[in-house]
């Protein structure tokens, strides 16, 4: 994933890419050879030469990673999730507030074209119902499916939602790592909305549709095909529409919100609080995932 972050930045406008990092060496001189920059393999080499840096290491260095760049007085990009407790989500947050520094986290299905039409839709969601299915892959098995996948859409509901979580609920299973592989959260919002999300990293081939109820309309979103389909009832009777969107490149937009928000010193477009967020939600789903299977044990 690092070497997609770094071609995107090697390719912006706004900005001189220095250098990339990554433990392996020769990964890091080949990359580096091909995007014309230099060619580290620690990152703290950077601190003091870069204003900005896209962090896309295993969630467990989040933390340190991240907290250094901060305290170096770095902007920070970092893939999601934000880190792996709210614990340590609070304490970057205070980092990067303590030294006015952009600090965005990478849920980039924000970036969708499809997705960015219906959040600027008006109207309550009444119901949000969100699948999301992939063919296995051992990359991101360092943490659950709700962390790896889930996580991106428990943002989506956030940002529908519009609203506080009053009440969870959730199962899931393991089937070909040690950890969850596909998961279902029902989430109660405080002004009455539902949402239903399901995650799989053990499926045939690969689902992202997102559908939305709402007073006399119905949507769906094909974030895959990226289009919308409305399903509204007028006083004629029920009209359906369908409207379909340019394929854009989202992590390169998603790369260029970041380099505008330090640039204009303004607020990401997925602020760390956002991210903490989401973060808590899917913690709390893995938390009663892992709950249930231990009652199922004894």
């Amino acid at each position: 994933m690092g070497r997609f972050h770094a071609q995107k930045l090697a390719a912006s406008y706004a900005a001189d890419l220095i250098a990339v990092v990554d433990a392996d060496a020769a990964r890091a001189r080949e990359v580096a050879s091909e995007l014309g920059c230099a060619a580290e393999t620690d990152f703290r080499r950077l601190l003091g030469r870069v204003d900005a840096v896209s962090v896309a290491v295993p969630t467990e260095r989040h933390h340190e990673v991240v907290g250094a760049c901060l305290d170096a007085g770095v902007h920070v990009l970092v893939e999601k999730p934000l880190a792996r407790s709210v614990a340590e989500a609070d304490d970057l947050l205070a980092r990067a507030a303590a030294r006015g520094l952009v600090l965005q986290v990478g849920h980039l299905e924000r970036f969708n074209p499809a997705f960015r039409a219906l959040a600027a839709e008006p109207g309550r969601a009444l119901f949000i119902d969100i699948e999301r299915l992939a063919p296995f892959k051992a990359r991101g098995t360092d943490v659950d499916v709700v962390l790896d996948l889930m996580i991106h859409d428990l943002d989506l509901v956030l940002a529908l939602a519009k609203a506080e979580v009053e009440a969870v609920s959730a199962c899931g299973f393991r089937v070909l790592t040690d950890a969850i592989d596909i998961a279902n959260a029902r989430i109660e919002f405080a002004d009455g909305c539902v949402a239903s999300v399901s995650a799989s990293r053990v499926s045939q081939a690969a689902v992202r549709k997102l559908r939305v109820f709402r007073q006399d309309l119905y949507v769906s979103a094909d974030l895959q095909g990226h289009r919308l389909r409305h399903v509204r009832r007028e006083p004629g009777g029920i009209r359906e529409t369908e409207t379909r969107f340019e394929r854009a490149d989202a992590l390169r937009l998603q790369s260029d919100a970041f380099l505008h928000a330090v640039r204009e010193g303004s607020a990401p477009e997925v602020s760390a609080a956002e991210g903490r967020r989401a973060l808590d939600l899917a913690l709390r789903v893995g938390g009663l995932i892992g709950a249930r299977l231990e009652r199922l044990r004894q």
